[in-house]
């Protein structure tokens, strides 16, 4: 398959307790197109543009109990695209997002696995590149493992996010 690129510019997460249902339009996420579709992250760059220090905790984390329901369709500035425009459409592709009429909720389980992505959002600036079988990986469509999200966790101060702007390469199988 193709890789693609799923990128929001300019939005300020807001920091949020697991396991409750997210706020629109302060997190990405995507979703497996089937119940077997396989995604590899292999990308996620992140950079502040705040216009002063805004300590920002922000997460890669999978969703728990519920995943977003009713995904709103991206509309611009937000994007997800193939990097080849030779890219053939997939049968199931996968479903990223910024709002739904329920968000997603993270997950609070100490067992799952999180990504660190923290940065101070006044010119600050983040990269996780994954290295060969490193990636981190989602598969299906379902709670736990087919669903991951980009959002600011909870933490105890400093923490007052600033206006970032985030990508995600990822490959669907």
């Amino acid at each position: 398959m193709a890789k693609r690129i799923f990128q929001n510019p300019n939005w300020t997460p807001t920091t949020q307790a697991d396991a409750g249902a997210l706020t629109n339009a302060t997190y990405m996420a995507l979703k497996g197109g089937s119940a077997t579709q396989r995604i590899d992250f292999l990308d996620i760059y992140v950079n502040g543009n705040a216009p002063s220090s805004s300590p920002t905790a922000l997460c890669v984390a999978r969703t728990v109990t519920s995943l977003g329901l009713t995904p709103t369709a991206l509309a611009i500035p937000t994007t997800d695209g193939p990097t080849d425009p030779a890219t053939a459409a997939l049968a199931a592709p996968p479903v990223s997002y910024i709002a739904a009429a329920t968000g997603p909720q993270r997950s609070n389980l100490t067992t799952d696995c999180r990504l660190s992505l923290a940065i101070n959002a006044f010119g600050g600036s983040f990269r996780w590149n994954s290295g060969q079988g490193q990636q981190w990986v989602m598969l299906g469509n379902t709670v736990g493992f087919g669903e991951t999200l980009i959002s600011c966790q909870n933490v105890a101060a400093p923490n007052s996010p600033g206006s970032i702007n985030c990508h995600l390469e990822y490959e669907p199988y």
